[in-house]
């Protein structure tokens, strides 16, 4: 059974509910617009799906809280653990990252920043997460900052990223799920992007 409205704090933005509508029009039906509705929820809720994110996706397209909670923890795409923070490096360890250093990329992150595998930082700046592969063997070793891959990496060029970074205020984990919402509307659908 659908969450009832009463019953959670609803966030979405004007913005949000046209494209949701405008979104569910593109499915046979409401159940298969739960991926990009996530996606919604995730730039609505500033990059992190809570239990409140979960239910109103759930509400808005009339699913039981529980379908909506599986496909969310289903895909490591979506941030239902904790808070990324303003920026998700992922470092790559799949077969070819490995073997060029990956885990020792994945080291030099983690002491220089503080913070273990899937852990942000106490500023709220960094999370690092090890993920599977990110599809760009010839860079390896590879992380990726919202939809930006950077590789090869070495100690250098990660005290670089990591610098520019703390100089960007736009959380890059907001700006992809944006980005991966307006790919999902047709031209004439987008309202216009979060900043």
């Amino acid at each position: 059974m659908p969450p009832k409205a009463e019953d959670i704090n609803l966030q979405f933005s004007e913005q949000a509910i046209s494209e949701l509508e405008a979104l569910k029009t593109h499915y046979p039906n409401w159940k298969a617009c739960i991926l990009p509705a996530l996606w919604i929820a995730q730039r609505e809720y500033n990059g992190f799906l809570s239990d409140e994110a979960i239910s109103e996706v759930a509400h808005r397209l009339k699913r039981s809280g529980a379908e909506v909670q599986g496909v969310a923890t289903f895909y490591s795409m979506y941030n239902t653990q904790h808070h990324p923070g303003r920026h998700k490096i992922e470092v790559c360890t799949c077969l070819s990252c490995h073997f060029n250093g990956a885990f020792r990329v994945r080291d030099y992150i983690s002491e220089k920043l503080g913070i273990k595998n899937r852990e942000t930082t106490a500023d709220g700046l960094f999370m690092l997460e090890e993920v599977e592969c990110l599809n760009a063997c010839n860079r390896a070793p590879l992380v990726q900052v919202g939809d930006q891959y950077y590789g090869p990496v070495d100690e250098k060029s990660i005290d670089e990223l990591i610098e520019k970074l703390r100089l960007t205020e736009e959380s890059t984990v907001i700006q992809m799920a944006d980005q991966i919402v307006q790919c999902h509307l047709q031209s004439a659908e987008r309202i216009g992007t979060i900043k």
